[in-house]
């Protein structure tokens, strides 16, 4: 069978899907093929529901087969026939094997009714599919002696089904409890062990959850921004500037329908850059919204949704009290989240070592991007983004952001760059926002460059209106230190944005040639393409420079590097002005880098 890894928790709400979830990125970014497994779900594959784990997981990159494959047999069968209930999902097990080189299985959630040995039946399927376990334990209000004892119960009970546990995470731990834990379980002898925080987004649920459980119904605002997650709940039982007072992000809030007043102040609030962006509003008791108030919603750019109930304030938060949220295939934050988390709080190479994950000689896209978001998590650096004005730009930023790999400062003006990231429904608290006209950066900015292009005639007064261009102003921080690097070029052209670099930066010493690489990421390999941005028409010498320059970069990012020089003909077929250049780079590689694989 192929090697596989059993994730089994001794209870229920343990966030069992939020540590599959990591595993599942490490171990596609390790194996060359990972199928998922659910041996024992309440949702068949035939029935309407859905295994929302399941779902979840056959639907993340990388994972290339059907929620049908991943479902075993349902609580009922093992019910009524627990021996062919093992029979079936040992098979059904078996049809994966051929295909996937690992396979990850994720045990029960303890929904059954009788789920008294619900952990027994768990670990003999691990044992039946040669899986070890990776236990999880829910943490949260736990001390750790108990947070240990439940994990020496459960080692103990896999133990005695012949079920190996090659390690041990608590879930879900109390922040001030986390080292306390992990110092409670670093002794459970040859297990690999970890605590993981309490994230609250990774249970929040989201507004339309909100909404549906109170009976209600979106009256203004955007059907799309009703999927945010909710990280917290306010009555605003008081006035606004009180209310305003105690949000905090993405906070819902519960607010009589007869108190309109709030309203407008909630939006202004919502859309300033100043005050924390709002999941929703849902007003209480039903009463109509005056038509002054849905006229002046109208009439700005309004997408913070509102709802309305007909259950009084008091009901409508007992029960929103009780709401909880799943981490779904759709649910982007949560799962870049529990990535983070993850990544971050779980010594990986340990945990892979434990469950024996063979090398792959594969290297994937998803390898490939896994490798780079470590090393740039170990060696943390502040990347300066000129671009602020672009979404894609705000939504890479806030990609980043959440998975930890980077400090970013992002050009424009603070109010305008933070009202726009809430519009998009993102989360920029830990960017650094710079304004490129700040009176003392530039004078500062001015002062460099003046010294830098002085042989040019530069002077402060030019170089004041120069270093404002957020192109030189990005490459200025690089340049005093206040970044380490600069990403742009989604708006900026090639040109502009390399042209300040060149003017005061330059080349390393040896670097006679500045060229550009493509990464490009095939699906069992990535290669490296240049120069298709910089050089159009290169020179003998500058092609050669490009080769060795190009060869050094794929070394950087842990490419052996086979360097093939291209023209429009095989070896020495064909002749012509563009052959002769490219043989002649050819010759001179190898005589500047001799122990080049070239061709």
């Amino acid at each position: 069978m192929s090697r596989s890894v059993y994730i089994a928790s001794p209870e229920g709400l343990t966030g069992k899907s939020a540590i599959a979830l990591g595993l599942l990125d490490a171990l596609t970014r390790e194996v060359g093929s990972v199928g998922v497994f659910r041996p024992l779900t309440t949702a068949s594959s035939t029935s309407d529901d859905i295994d929302l784990i399941v779902d979840l997981l056959v639907n993340q990159p990388g994972i290339s087969q059907s929620y049908d494959e991943a479902i075993g047999v349902t609580y009922e069968a093992a019910r009524e026939d627990a021996d062919e209930a093992l029979h079936v999902i040992v098979e059904r097990f078996g049809q994966l094997t051929d295909r996937f080189d690992m396979i990850m299985v994720v045990g029960s959630d303890y929904t059954d009714v009788a789920s008294g040995t619900e952990l027994s039946f768990n670990a003999k399927i691990a044992a039946n599919l040669g899986s070890p376990v990776v236990l999880v334990v829910h943490g949260r209000g736990r001390s750790p002696e108990q947070i240990r004892a439940a994990a020496d119960s459960a080692i103990a009970e896999l133990r005695a089904n012949h079920a190996q546990t090659v390690a041990v995470i608590a879930n879900r731990v109390d922040h001030d409890a986390a080292d306390a834990i992990r110092t409670a379980l670093a002794d459970l002898p040859d297990i690999v062990t970890a605590a993981i925080e309490e994230s609250p987004l990774l249970s929040a649920p989201t507004f339309r959850a909100l909404v549906e459980a109170s009976d209600g119904e979106l009256v203004l605002g955007s059907q799309a921004w009703m999927d945010r997650e909710a990280l917290d709940l306010i009555v605003a039982a008081m006035s606004l500037p009180h209310v305003l007072d105690r949000l905090s992000p993405d906070v819902a809030v519960i607010a009589p329908s007869d108190r309109t007043d709030l309203i407008p102040g909630l939006m202004l609030a919502h859309q300033s850059g100043t005050f924390p962006p709002l999941a929703g509003i849902l007003l209480t008791g039903g009463y109509e919204i005056p038509e002054s108030i849905r006229r002046l919603s109208e009439g700005v750019q309004q997408d913070l949704p509102i709802a309305m109930t007909d259950l009084g304030t008091f009901t409508t938060a007992e029960r929103l009290m009780r709401v909880r949220g799943p981490i779904t295939k759709d649910s982007s934050r949560k799962i870049e989240t529990a990535h983070r988390a993850f990544a971050e709080q779980v010594d990986q190479a340990a945990l892979l070592s434990a469950i024996d994950v063979p090398d792959s000689a594969v290297r994937t896209p998803l390898m490939f991007e896994y490798q780079l978001m470590q090393r740039a998590r170990a060696d943390r650096q502040r990347i300066v983004l000129p671009e602020s004005q672009d979404d894609r730009i705000l939504e890479a930023a806030a990609i980043l952001l959440r998975r930890g790999v980077a400090d970013l400062s992002l050009l424009g003006e603070e109010n305008t760059v933070r009202a726009r990231a809430s519009a998009l429904g993102l989360d920029l608290d830990e960017a650094s926002i710079v304004s490129p006209l700040d009176p003392d950066l530039v004078e500062t900015f001015a002062v460099a460059y003046a010294d830098a292009r002085a042989h040019k005639g530069m002077t402060v007064e030019r170089a004041r209106e120069i270093v404002s261009d957020i192109s030189y102003f990005g490459t200025l921080m690089v340049h005093l230190g206040l970044a380490d690097g600069m990403v742009s070029g989604a708006v900026n052209t090639t040109a502009h944005t390399i042209r300040p670099a060149l003017e005061f930066i330059k080349t390393k010493p040896g670097v006679g040639t500045v060229s550009s690489v493509f990464l490009m990421c095939l699906a069992d390999r990535v290669l490296v393409y240049g120069d298709c941005a910089v050089i159009p028409e290169p020179t003998t010498e500058q092609l050669a420079d490009i080769a060795i320059s190009s060869a050094e970069t794929a070394q950087q990012f842990g490419i052996e590097p086979r360097v093939a020089m291209l023209s429009y003909s095989t070896g020495t077929s064909g002749s012509g002005a563009d052959v002769e250049k490219v043989r002649a780079a050819t010759a001179l590689v190898a005589e500047r880098s001799p122990d080049l694989l070239l061709e």
